[in-house]
């Protein structure tokens, strides 16, 4: 698969991740768009999507069968404060013990300045929470951007992009990438069928997270360049090199 010219002889994860923010940037842009040509109504589709989610005779009741509702409060369980936390302390751990003290406290600083950035976008916004449909689990913040959708997107892909480029092996490194990304929509995903979020907020908080991580990731590779933070790896094979 070709891949923009200004992305050639860049390693696969980054390439992998330039093109997931590029994904979700558009799709952004596509709800809103979307959105407005549908009955003039810039929250015409996002009623539609969560009115789809629910049964038609009782909107209490989410699609799909009995397991599914289950399945999805565990993987929103997977983008709360407490696990990706958990996350974030237990991969820093990883890295202090293997002697990589200064990426540690990169990632315990990229991961908490995401969630600041998080929790002042939804104060600036306040946007209210969607009131057509129960929610299935509990929420006591403003709606947009999805805190949910921002803080995985910034955690999982940040955390995703800095172990990916401690791999020598491009396979293992598109596995990570594409574990952080499904992790990511999956997550998102779950806010909208819990009733929870706005479609638009879920887009709006990987469109944020994914450009956090982005940039995280760009500002990762340069320290390493420079040597301030250790280097990603020592075997990498040289299709797989950043440019010079």
């Amino acid at each position: 698969m070709s891949v923009p010219a200004f992305l050639k002889g860049h390693r696969v994860d980054s390439r992998i991740l330039f093109s997931f923010l590029i994904m979700a940037a558009f799709s952004f842009i596509f709800l809103k768009l979307a959105s407005e040509v549908v009955e003039g109504d810039s929250f015409a589709l996002d009623r539609q999507i969560l009115t789809g989610l629910r049964s038609p005779t009782n909107t209490t009741l989410p699609i799909g069968p009995a397991w599914l509702r289950g399945a999805m409060i565990d993987m929103t369980a997977l983008g709360g404060v407490t696990i990706l936390t958990l996350i974030t302390i237990l991969t820093a751990g990883y890295l202090f013990a293997s002697r990589k003290a200064g990426t540690a406290a990169f990632v315990i600083a990229a991961t908490a300045g995401g969630a600041i950035l998080s929790v002042l976008l939804k104060d600036v916004v306040a946007r209210s929470r969607p009131g057509l449909v129960t929610h299935l689990v509990e929420v006591n913040s403003s709606s947009f951007p999805s805190g949910h959708a921002m803080n995985s997107a910034i955690t999982y892909l940040t955390l995703g992009a800095l172990l990916a480029r401690a791999e020598s092996g491009r396979h293992v490194r598109i596995y990570l990438l594409a574990v952080a990304i499904a992790l990511t929509l999956t997550i998102g995903a779950s806010r909208v069928y819990l009733g929870v979020h706005w479609p638009s907020d879920v887009i709006a908080g990987w469109c944020v997270g994914a450009t956090w991580a982005a940039l995280c990731s760009l500002v990762a590779r340069t320290l390493q360049r420079n040597r301030t933070l250790e280097p990603a790896t020592s075997s990498e094979r040289p299709e797989d090199r950043d440019q010079p």
